[in-house]
C-alpha cells in the first residue's frame, strides 16, 4: 500500500481541485495556485496567473510535492509513526515547510510530547490578520485526529497494563528493576495517592469470582 495514501486524501479533500491558477487572497498576486494546492512545479518554476492543470497533472504534482515533504520529515528522524508522518505532511503541505521548522512542534516532537505537539497544530487556524480561517479548523481537527491515531491506539490497547503486571508479578530481578524505572518517570504525587489508595484496599471482597475472571480471561 502506498505509505502516503492518508495525506493526499486529506490534502485533495481540503484543498480540491482547481483548474485554473488563482491568486494569493492575502496578495491579489503571487503565489498563484492551481490543482490541489500547487504553487510549484516540480522543476521549481512557480504556478503563474493564467495556468491551468488537469486532475491527472494536478495528482502527479501534488504525489511529487507529498514524497518531497515527506522525505525532509524523516530526515529529521523524530522517530514518529506512520499516521504521524500522514497528518505532518499534510499539515506542512498547507503552512509552508518553513513555518514548520520554526514552529514549537518539532520541540515538541523531539521530546516526543504529542499531545502538545497536536495542540500546537490545532492552533495553526489564522491568516496574517489573526482572523480564523473557517476551512482551517475542519482541516487541523482531521489532521490532529490522524496525528494521534496510532498513539490512541496503543493507550486504548494498554487501558489495563497495570492490573496485567501486578497478575504476573514474580518478584523477580528484572521485574523489581522494571518497577523502579517506572517509578523513577511517575510523579511523586501521582505515585504517593496511588501508594495510600492501594494500601487502603488490600482483599478482593468488592469483586465476585465471575468479575475477577472477566478481568483476567484475557491474560491466560
Amino acid at each position: 500500500m502506498y505509505p502516503y495514501t492518508e495525506a493526499l486524501r486529506l490534502i485533495k479533500t481540503f484543498e480540491g481541485f482547481n483548474e485554473r491558477a488563482y491568486a494569493d487572497p492575502e496578495t491579489g498576486a503571487e503565489p498563484y495556485t492551481f490543482g490541489y494546492g500547487t504553487q510549484f512545479y516540480p522543476d521549481g518554476i512557480p504556478v503563474k496567473q493564467g495556468h491551468c492543470v488537469t486532475k491527472e497533472k494536478a495528482m502527479e504534482y501534488l504525489v511529487n510535492e507529498v514524497e518531497a515533504i515527506a522525505k525532509q520529515l524523516l530526515e529529521l528522524n523524530l522517530g514518529l509513526d506512520q499516521s504521524m508522518i500522514n497528518a505532518l505532511i499534510s499539515f506542512i503541505h498547507s503552512i509552508g515547510w518553513d513555518a514548520f521548522l520554526y514552529s514549537n512542534i518539532i520541540d515538541r516532537l523531539e521530546e516526543n510530547d504529542y499531545g502538545e505537539a497536536a495542540q500546537d497544530m490545532s492552533c495553526w487556524i489564522f491568516d496574517i490578520h489573526h482572523q480564523v480561517i473557517g476551512g482551517l479548523i475542519d482541516r487541523r481537527r482531521h489532521e490532529v485526529k490522524l496525528f494521534l491515531s496510532e498513539q490512541n491506539q496503543i493507550l486504548n490497547a494498554s487501558r489495563d497494563i497495570l492490573l496485567k503486571t501486578f497478575r504476573e508479578y514474580s518478584g523477580s530481578k528484572g521485574q523489581v528493576a522494571a518497577i523502579r524505572r517506572l517509578q523513577e518517570c511517575m510523579n511523586p504525587y501521582t505515585l504517593s495517592a496511588f501508594a495510600n489508595d492501594f494500601s487502603n484496599h488490600t482483599t478482593l471482597e468488592d469483586f465476585s469470582d465471575k468479575e475477577l475472571q472477566a478481568i483476567y480471561q484475557d491474560w491466560k
